[in-house]
């Protein structure tokens, strides 16, 4: 197989979901949008990820690559069917994508916080494993405010109702990060804009404390994104047999 990435940052990219992909063979190719990368053709593609970033899906005037993005994303998974698995920036691409909506939060989600699957999250396939409430790395101040027509909430948290969604049969967004390693947390915390909401939610000195927070829960954020990387792996697959009409 081989899945195509689409990045906003080089710092935000599939973290240790390479790892994964690399044990089991499948190939990925990166677009850095922001470099001003072109989309490629979606054939020879089996699906599309789509990574975080400090810019929001509205300021396209300052980001004009944003609208070519939305539209690519449209293609994938309304007339394409490829399977979609977005992060932060990348669920809320789905969503505005797709027709919902997309705008800043009253009080930002910046911290080691706790995340609860839906009820419909609880048995969809891409949850299959993991425990009804969890601690997630949250880093955002915008946020889905209303799904795309028929879309599924499969998560939710108390500062953002709308943490996780499925469009369709295999299209995923999940607002919180599962994508992270080690190092990630410091990396990120050197991108002003990342620095300035994490200092403004958490104080002086927020960086050091979240990087130590986020290492104590480190194993169990690999065993959760180890078990939803392996659960979408079989939904691309099992769109590959019996692709949606």
């Amino acid at each position: 197989m081989r899945f195509l990435v689409f990045q906003h940052i080089d710092i935000e990219h599939p973290g240790i979901l390479r790892d994964f992909m690399a044990a089991d063979g499948i190939a990925w190719d990166a677009v850095e949008l922001d470099a001003g990368e072109a989309v490629p053709d979606f054939d020879g593609y089996d699906a599309l990820m789509v990574m975080g970033g400090p810019m929001d899906v509205w300021q396209e005037d300052e980001h004009p690559w944003l609208r070519r993005e939305k539209v690519a994303i449209r293609e994938a998974v309304s007339e394409r069917g490829i399977p979609f698995f977005g992060l932060c920036l990348g669920h809320q691409l789905l969503g505005e994508a797709l027709g919902g909506t997309v705008g800043p939060m009253e009080t930002p989600e910046v911290g080691i916080l706790e995340v609860a699957l839906t009820e419909e999250g609880r048995s969809d396939p891409l949850f299959d494993g993991i425990a009804p409430t969890s601690k997630a790395l949250q880093w955002h101040g915008a946020a889905v405010t209303e799904t795309p027509p028929g879309a599924a909430v499969l998560a939710a948290s108390p500062l953002c109702p709308i943490q996780a969604i499925r469009v369709g049969r295999t299209a995923y967004g999940i607002q919180y990060h599962v994508e992270l390693t080690p190092a990630m947390v410091g990396e990120w915390g050197c991108v002003p804009a990342y620095e300035a909401s994490l200092e403004k939610v958490m104080g002086p000195g927020a960086l050091d404390r979240l990087n130590q927070e986020a290492a104590h829960h480190m194993a169990a954020f690999n065993a959760d994104a180890m078990r939803l990387y392996e659960n979408f792996v079989a939904i691309v697959k099992q769109q590959k047999v019996a692709p949606a009409a």
